[in-house]
């Protein structure tokens, strides 16, 4: 066993200007391999998890435990986070607090997280794509025991007729540990809170119910462990999560008897002992993952854009179902503008994307305007708006970043549609950009984009011309070239990744070295059926199948064309991601 560590005391700043409190506990006098990055279980701290730092007996790691927001010494409503993904955000500004303040790289950083802190961290792991070396998740809580028929039902009741509230954990010591000292520890510990909010509680379902579903995506070498008396949480999602794990590294521990509270239970050697020798193996290898560049040609999301392509027989249950779903979309095209727009023009084009940005609701009547902001308010389009803010700061930043070393501005979008969210961003920047080059292979959008050029006041700087995204030599043969790349919402509209890859090298040709890339994904979303088999694509009016690509795949992409990933936004489902980048020298 390793001598008793050092504790130090930390904050680190958080997007919102939260201080959030954490723990390190240093490598005890020995060259550091890496850093063990601990996750809380829901109501507790830190603290509770600050034996494992001891108990873990691995001298050459720094072991560090955060307060989540709202939990222990950190500030906030107890059991309260804005959002869901307000938290997962929080783990990765963590991390990168980490790499940046204390010098441990990504690479070399093991996670270890119980119960609702191994799901937000599923969760980063499926939305973030952290290269991180490993995970190792505790009984995780993808699906609490409530034991009330009908509570989930009954609280997003409530919560629409009262708005949000909160509710106390009902769950008393001695169903999460066999341990007496633990037991005691638990019930006088004055840090621990017993409220979870309703919005974090509800929004904890729904994400672990996206990621079980999804867990093909996640890549990283995982360890789970399952209570196998655990009554707190279900263990069914626990192995359908591990079953359905992308991951070629995997293993699966179902301890006997044990509660939920994992690392703290009366026989927990047991855990932390496979818990440790999992880590250990993870470091005795170099980092890697699987390769995924060839996603298009083999694997889940291949397999599901082959299912979505293929005809329904229309008198079928689904066929009928579909067929309904169709006409009840021509029939709210007759009132509504914007349904009847993605008829005209495709409901993935330039001019749909520029209606779903201004989000102003349109139709013929109360009842069509109606119909239009139903249509506005899908889940999609609320996720692609958010995606132009996420978009715009980037930007903004990439601006930012030129301007402190006296650099030019100068900006390649090469599918722009209509580029509002690029004449938005750059108009309302304090210093113009030296260039604008905007670029779209369609007619349509070449005309309306330079007409809202007109209107932004950018004529002086600005120019929108018809090109090829997927012409890797007109790409390079930009002039003068961009030091800022841009490339939204096209890759996620062609499944093949080799036109995704000379796309990429063409704007790897373009960017000066240095110079930065802003490059969107979109590694899941709740309606690719209901777009597949209801929506029209620009191209010929053909059904509008997406095939997704996980995070991971599209960051391998851009990796291989010569870029080096810097940051990542995603928005709160999960759908849509913005990921910055710059150009390797």
């Amino acid at each position: 066993m390793t001598a008793h560590r050092t504790l130090q005391e930390y904050t680190f700043q958080t997007h919102d200007g939260v201080s959030l409190f954490y723990r390190r506990w240093p490598a005890t006098g020995v060259a550091r391999r890496g850093a063990v990055v601990m996750f809380h279980r829901g109501h507790e701290h830190s603290g509770r998890m600050a034996h494992l730092a001891d108990e873990l007996d691995l001298p050459e790691f720094d072991f560090f435990a955060w307060d989540a927001r709202g939990h222990g010494r950190s500030p906030g409503e107890r059991g309260h986070s804005p959002s869901l993904g307000t938290s997962v955000r929080d783990i990765q500004t963590f991390v990168d607090h980490i790499a940046d303040t204390h010098g441990i790289a990504t690479e070399d950083i093991a996670v270890l997280a119980q119960s609702v802190g191994a799901v937000l961290v599923s969760t980063w792991a499926h939305d973030y794509a952290p290269r991180v070396r490993c995970l190792v998740l505790a009984s995780p809580a993808f699906k609490v025991k409530l034991y009330v028929p009908f509570a989930r039902p009954g609280l997003r009741l409530v919560q629409a007729l009262r708005g949000n509230f909160f509710v106390n954990s009902y769950v008393k010591s001695k169903f999460l540990t066999h341990d007496p000292a633990r037991q005691a520890s638990y019930d006088a510990d004055p840090l621990i809170s017993r409220p979870i909010s309703v919005n974090i509680l509800l929004a904890l379902y729904e994400a672990a119910e996206r990621v079980v579903a999804d867990a093909q995506a996640i890549t990283i070498p995982t360890q789970l462990l399952i209570s196998g008396a655990d009554w707190v949480v279900h263990h069914g999602p626990q192995h359908a999560f591990f079953d359905r794990l992308g991951s070629a590294v995997k293993e699966r521990h179902v301890l006997d008897g044990f509660y939920h509270d994992t690392f703290g239970e009366k026989e927990r050697h047991v855990a932390v002992a496979k818990a440790r020798a999992f880590i250990l193996r993870r470091f005795a290898e170099p980092f890697s993952r699987p390769d995924l560049r060839q996603a298009d040609r083999r694997g889940a999301t291949h397999d599901e854009a082959a299912a979505l392509s293929r005809p329904l027989p229309l008198l079928s249950p689904r066929g009928l179902y579909w067929a309904l779903a169709r006409l009840n979309m021509r029939i709210g095209g007759l009132l509504s503008h914007g349904v009847a727009l993605g008829h005209r023009t495709g409901f993935d084009s330039g001019s749909t994307l520029d209606y779903v940005y201004r989000n102003t609701p349109s139709g013929a009547g109360p009842l069509g305007r109606l119909i239009d902001r139903n249509y506005l308010g899908a889940i999609g389009w609320r996720g692609i708006r958010q995606r132009k803010v996420h978009l715009e700061e980037f930007l903004r930043r990439a601006m930012d970043a030129l301007h402190a070393v006296d650099r030019p501005v100068r900006v390649l979008d090469i599918a722009a549609g209509h580029g509002r969210y690029v004449l938005e961003a750059l108009k309302n920047y304090p210093r113009r950009p030296d260039s604008i080059l905007l670029r779209d292979f369609s007619d349509i959008n070449v005309h309306d984009g330079n007409a809202l050029i007109g209107e932004k006041g950018l004529g002086g700087v600005a120019r929108f011309v018809k090109g090829d995204a997927f012409d890797r030599q007109s790409l390079a043969d930009v002039v003068p070239r961009p030091t800022i790349g841009i490339v939204s919402g096209l890759y996620e509209l062609f499944p093949d990744n080799g036109a995704v890859a000379r796309s990429l090298a063409g704007l790897a040709d373009a960017v000066e070295p240095g110079g930065y890339l802003l490059y969107t994904g979109q590694p899941w979303h709740p309606q690719l059926e209901l777009i597949a088999r209801a929506l029209t694509s620009h191209r010929g009016g053909l059904a509008w199948v997406m095939r997704r690509r996980t995070q991971v795949e599209m960051d391998q992409l851009v990796a291989d064309a010569g870029f080096e990933k810097l940051a990542q936004r995603v928005d709160e489902w999960g759908i849509f991601t913005v990921s910055l980048a710059r150009r390797v020298a």
